[in-house]
């Protein structure tokens, strides 16, 4: 229960700063891709005061041997770049800059409840739902290829 209120308090105040700096205001992530119109760094202001605080709180909390309201810390185990990755940030950037919202805004931008973000936010939906099933597919082929060169290999 302890962790559900933590992740309640870190999503509140995640989606309040999100709101106090405008985040949620697909017209602010336009203007930041915008370089050579109207462009506007607040975003990049957005993002550095993240970067910071996590720059300096990971160490810390990194030098503990389990964390505070979890078994184990879940850290990244894949550390090399790959088609999969390329890809995917390829289209996650085409759909941010098309939509001006990433995920955590797009969510906090529902408390609004117009078209709008209805749209984008069924959109995110389904587009997810799509990328599970195409990767469900390529892990299927992957692993029916290997069983195919598994059984060449006995024979």
């Amino acid at each position: 229960m302890l962790s559900l209120i933590a992740a309640l308090a870190a999503g509140t105040l995640f989606g309040l700063g999100l709101a106090v700096a405008q985040m949620v205001d697909p017209a602010k992530v336009i203007n930041f891709l915008d370089i050579f119109g109207t462009w506007d760094p607040s975003l990049a202001f957005v993002m550095g005061g993240g970067l910071l605080v996590n720059a300096i709180a990971t160490p810390f909390i990194m030098r503990r041997k389990t964390p505070i309201l979890a078994e184990f810390f879940r850290t990244p185990t894949k550390h090399q770049v790959d088609t999969r990755l390329v890809l995917g940030g390829l289209i996650f950037g085409a759909g941010w800059g098309l939509a001006g919202y990433c995920p955590g805004p797009m969510l906090t931008s529902l408390s609004f409840a117009n078209s709008d973000i209805i749209t984008v936010v069924a959109a995110y939906v389904v587009g997810t739902l799509i990328a599970r099933l195409i990767l469900r597919s390529w892990e299927r082929d992957r692993l029916t290829e290997a069983q195919k060169a598994q059984t060449s290999c006995v024979e």
